[in-house]
């Protein structure tokens, strides 16, 4: 078992990771974290305060990368003048030209972001940034090089809703566990946290509700991959309060559970280029670098 590294506030960055079998001192400057957004000019402002607002541990720095997968609304409009009026935060913003779908924002996302690791954070206020400290300790701690943030466990606030959507999300959850031999509680989640060296080798194709099936199916055939989970709370919205996922995307999950467990294992050890490189796998399509603010 690996040393544990306590997460004191210091200013090297330094963190315990596992590679080909031993652990080994890594610095970690920078979290990513990923934003897709579409039709979001009521939610992004208030999400992007309570990012700034985060102190991470180990004095660890924030780099957020919003995607906008062609809003029609003033979400455009509401992200330029939140950068300029927020020059203190480092924000990276890219606009898609033709809506493609949430997974496509994430691989866009994965692409450009120079972090040493990685997250995705909605942008409907359905999950807190004040979490990441929560799913960044088993990481500092030398444990993960990947973490969920699992809506049903832990003694979090969870917003009760729908008990359809539960038993489907669990339903999703247990048919993944049992092909991909893991014992996730919550393969949907929002929040994941990826190591960024090893997510831009995974090839991504889902660019839809899909892309959460399909990366946790890739991610369990790496060898030797360290998966941990940890309890977040859950502010859920209604379909009227702008939630967009529907049954059809339920059934891709179940699609793409199927198809990528029997699927050639196309992870490419070659494939990331260093920090900051794009994995070719991820490549974006018509995307453009809007504006871009650096601290």
């Amino acid at each position: 078992m690996p040393e544990i590294i306590h997460p004191i506030e210091r200013s090297d960055h330094v963190v315990a990771v596992a590679e080909n079998g031993k652990t080994s001192l890594k610095i970690i400057k920078t979290l990513s974290i990923i934003i897709p957004v579409y039709n979001e000019e009521k939610t992004i402002a208030v999400i992007l305060d309570k990012i700034q607002q985060v102190h991470l541990i180990n004095s660890i720095e924030k780099e957020v990368i919003i995607v906008n997968d062609c809003s029609k609304d003033a979400t455009d409009s509401a992200i330029k003048h939140y950068i300029l009026d927020n020059p203190e935060l480092k924000i990276l913003y890219y606009e898609h030209d033709v809506n493609q779908g949430k997974g496509a924002a994430i691989h866009t996302g994965i692409a450009r972001a120079t972090g040493e690791y990685l997250l995705v954070q909605d942008a409907d206020l359905e999950y807190d940034p004040l979490e990441y400290n929560s799913l960044l300790k088993p990481v500092v701690n030398g444990f993960a090089d990947i973490v969920y943030g699992s809506r049903f466990m832990g003694g979090n606030p969870h917003r009760i809703l729908f008990f359809w959507h539960s038993i489907g999300n669990r339903l999703l959850t247990f048919i993944s566990n049992l092909f991909c031999n893991l014992n996730l509680t919550d393969m949907e989640t929002c929040y994941k946290l990826f190591r960024s060296d090893i997510i831009k080798r995974v090839p991504l194709k889902e660019k839809r509700f899909g892309f959460e099936p399909e990366v946790t199916a890739k991610i369990a055939r790496i060898p030797k991959i360290r998966i941990y989970e940890v309890g977040i709370s859950y502010y859920g919205r209604t379909f009227e309060e702008g939630k967009k996922i529907s049954m059809k995307d339920a059934f891709r999950a179940i699609y793409c559970i199927f198809k990528y467990k029997f699927a050639k294992n196309e992870y490419d050890a070659n494939a990331y280029t260093g920090a900051g490189g794009v994995n070719h796998f991820a490549k974006p399509e018509y995307s453009r670098q809007a504006e871009r603010v650096d601290v």
